[in-house]
């Protein structure tokens, strides 16, 4: 069903990214990974099978505009964007993070999906036909001691994704806002909050199959926002 269409994963090196990476390709997608770690990207592509790579930072717009140009001359068309790059950067409450670390925080998780959206959108709307899926998290939804700055990246990405879906859904390009709960990648140990590997906690392949899913509907059916917990995760809502 998917077979012959072309995405862009960011984030596409490690965890949800290069699961969903190997989950497309599979069906004969062809994907380009983005990620700023050259060897880490490089295993990947080996590992998934994907059509090539990117290196690059999400968080600077120029890069953004390489990437469109990359995949401009390489496919001609973009079928599949994932703003799937994000991470903690810092858990800790709000009177100890550093300005720093809260401007990372927000240019890694909400700016990007932003730059990525604004870049690749035109393309879409010319082509009257595209999916775009943002990758937020559960503290969009919920509260949780430490994680509000994270959590006001991920809330602006919920928001942004609904008003791009009103301005895009005019050119027939749909966009899904994808909620994941907390899963066994190194999001964790990435953030120095631990590991936390449970028996029932999400996988990246179920975000991946997720992915799948959104994409693979017919093209007049959009999933507006979906939101995946593993059954293991207890949640004590404010």
């Amino acid at each position: 069903m998917l077979k012959g269409k072309t995405a862009f994963i960011t984030g596409g090196s490690s965890g949800y990214g290069k699961a969903t990476a190997r989950r497309l390709a599979d069906e004969g997608v062809s994907v380009i990974i983005a990620a700023r770690n050259e060897a880490e990207l490089i295993n990947a592509q080996r590992e998934t099978g994907c059509a090539g790579f990117f290196m690059m930072d999400v968080t600077k717009y120029a890069d953004w505009k390489k990437a469109y140009n990359f995949i401009k001359t390489k496919f001609g068309k973009l079928d599949i964007l994932v703003n799937n790059a994000g991470g903690g950067v810092a858990i800790e409450e709000v009177t100890d993070q550093s300005v720093e670390n809260i401007d990372k925080s927000i240019a890694l998780n909400l700016n990007s999906v932003i730059y990525g959206s604004k870049i690749f959108a035109p393309m879409m709307k010319a082509a009257k036909n595209g999916t775009i899926i943002n990758v937020s998290s559960v503290c969009a939804k919920e509260a949780w001691a430490g994680f509000s700055i994270y959590a006001a990246a991920k809330w602006g990405v919920l928001g942004f994704s609904k008003g791009l879906y009103v301005e895009l859904r005019p050119h027939n390009v749909r966009v899904t806002c994808l909620i994941p709960a907390a899963a066994n990648t190194n999001f964790q140990k990435n953030a120095g909050t631990g590991a936390n590997e449970k028996p029932l906690m999400l996988t990246a392949k179920d975000i991946a199959d997720s992915v799948y899913y959104i994409c693979a509907l017919p093209e007049h059916a959009v999933i507006e926002e979906l939101t995946i917990w593993g059954i293991d995760q207890e949640v004590n809502p404010l």
